[in-house]
């Protein structure tokens, strides 16, 4: 099994309409050799910058000797657990591939200060914390190895010992790390964040977890060649046609695990696809979706879905309509990249920016700089306190009638974002709201946690189609927890993050309502409830 992909519907429509086109344009073959000129004029700088992913394979195979032996180097000291701070891509690759090797490791992509408080407190004595972060500059991963030096110190332990580094070369991190005598990893800077599943940024935490990741390597390479070829066969101009050629555009790309041996692979393509294409007005927004997701049944025009089988599925009936893909997980990624950047073309965008992310980031520091008071709630319902624009919290009297007023916002072509800032470990039925929300609104629904999707379909909420509505929930944690050498704690950074975004989203134009769970371990079954 490598990768197989079987399109009907639509989707074959814009297949023989489209990649006939691909292939006389040389499309396969211009990615191959890194072409930048591909996306256009205005891309092509980015681009030229961006392309290294296309060799990941070839240039990751060199790592593989030096990240087995710092594993075995460890083990041999008893250190067996793995933390992980990283955000977007950084953290979502690693976290597919360690869940579908079976293998433990912790990733640590949270600000919530009850989240970072049970990390630290799991085996710190045996533990070793890969930090990565693309920039060297991430408020959140820098955040984490401050409070994680800082618990080693006390626990008598050298962090040096036990933090390793992943970053760009030359990066302000790389610099720092460096000059303190940590171990660092270099990733290529030719490849962008969310393209970087198959380089370090992927495979040193993996590694280190106890990933056979020359395997995952092997995969991916078996893929290549196929992807090189400028024909019909090229699983990445299919699936890339499949994607961004539909007439009329389906831009809601669900994503359904329908067999596949691969655990989390929809939420890694959520954050490639959305902030790769979510630019200009346009783009195409990933929905991880459930098995029996309401999305599934209501046959909405808008929407193209897309299930993944294991191998033995690929020879059955393919529902009519939908997309069936098999394959293994280094050559599901390779290939979703690769369609990607196909879809970046046929959408005419650069696949390689994210204009849009910055602005969250811009809000939030200014809130961390001036700390302001939080504004008192509109009204307190069962123990949640209530925010938002005015379309949709004007009149509103319950928790209720303010999800009503919401969702009475959706245009037809509209789509429901559900961002949960709590702690995703101690909180996980808060992703029940999903298909709840979905169910009641005829509408798609993504679910993010925050603050990790504002490195990923953060972009597309701004810079994609101005079609969205957004269900904030916030959490009054009872613990707190102070950033070494920084003037904020991590329930004051985590607040500005969320605050920051509603109000970036709010200058868009775009209804926001805000639940905040004063209590949160008594108060999300009565926020489920009141939803529902």
């Amino acid at each position: 099994m490598t990768f197989d992909i079987v399109v009907t519907g639509a989707a074959a429509d814009a297949v023989a309409r489209v990649v006939p086109q691909l292939v006389r344009d040389g499309v396969a073959s211009g990615i191959t050799t890194q072409n930048a000129s591909l996306w256009g004029p205005e891309a092509e700088e980015e681009s030229s910058k961006r392309l290294g992913w296309i060799e990941a394979v070839a240039i990751s195979e060199g790592l593989v000797p030096e990240i087995i032996a710092l594993r075995d180097k460890l083990r041999s000291e008893g250190v067996d657990h793995i933390v992980l701070g990283g955000m977007g891509g950084s953290s979502l690759a690693p976290e597919v591939i360690t869940r579908t090797a079976g293998v433990e490791l912790t990733v640590l992509d949270s600000t919530d200060p009850g989240q970072v408080l049970a990390a630290l407190n799991d085996r710190l004595q045996s533990t070793a914390l890969v930090i990565s972060s693309k920039s060297g500059s991430t408020v959140e991963t820098d955040s984490q190895k401050r409070v994680y030096e800082k618990a080693f110190r006390e626990a008598g332990i050298d962090p040096r010992e036990r933090i390793v580094i992943v970053t760009d070369p030359g990066s302000p991190l790389d610099q720092s790390a460096r000059a303190d005598g940590y171990r660092v990893f270099n990733a290529d800077p030719n490849v962008g964040g969310r393209y970087s599943a198959l380089t370090a940024f992927g495979l040193v935490p993996s590694g280190l977890a106890g990933v056979d990741i020359q395997h995952l390597l092997d995969d991916a390479g078996s893929v290549g060649l196929r992807l090189a070829l400028d024909n019909a066969d090229n699983p990445g101009l299919v699936l890339g046609a499949a994607m961004a050629g539909t007439v009329p555009l389906r831009d809601k790309l669900g994503i359904v695990a329908d067999g596949t041996y691969i655990v989390g692979f929809g939420d890694w393509a959520e954050q490639l696809i959305a902030e790769s294409t979510g630019k200009q007005g346009k783009g195409i927004l990933p929905i991880v979706l459930e098995p029996d997701a309401p999305e599934l049944k209501a046959a909405l025009p808008d929407v193209q879905i897309v299930r993944l089988v294991h191998d033995e599925r690929a020879t059955h009936e393919v529902t009519q309509g939908e997309i069936e893909i098999s394959g293994t997980l280094g050559a599901q990624i390779l290939v979703w990249e690769f369609a990607t950047a196909v879809a970046g073309r046929l959408l005419d965008i650069n696949p390689f920016d994210q204009p849009d992310v910055e602005s969250a980031k811009i809000a939030t520091r200014g809130l961390l700089d001036s700390r302001p008071e939080r504004s008192e709630p509109v009204f307190t319902a069962d123990g949640i306190d209530v925010r938002g624009t005015a379309d949709v919290v004007a009149g509103a009297d319950s928790i209720r009638a303010a999800v009503d007023k919401l969702l009475a916002t959706l245009g037809p072509d509209g789509y429901v974002s559900i961002q949960a800032y709590v702690d995703r470990v101690a909180y996980p039925q808060l992703a029940e709201l999903r298909s709840i929300v979905a169910a009641r609104a005829g509408r798609p629904v993504t679910f993010g946690w925050g603050p990790r999707f504002l490195h990923s379909t953060g972009q597309f909420h701004k810079g994609g189609p101005a079609v969205g509505v957004f269900l904030q929930i916030t959490a009054d944690e009872p613990r707190d927890l102070d950033i070494p050498d920084r003037p904020f704690t991590f329930g004051q950074l985590i607040q500005a993050q969320a605050d920051g975004d509603a109000s970036v989203l709010a200058d868009h134009g775009r209804p926001v309502l805000t639940l905040t769970l004063v209590d949160p371990a008594n108060t999300v079954s009565a926020l489920i409830s009141a939803v529902a």
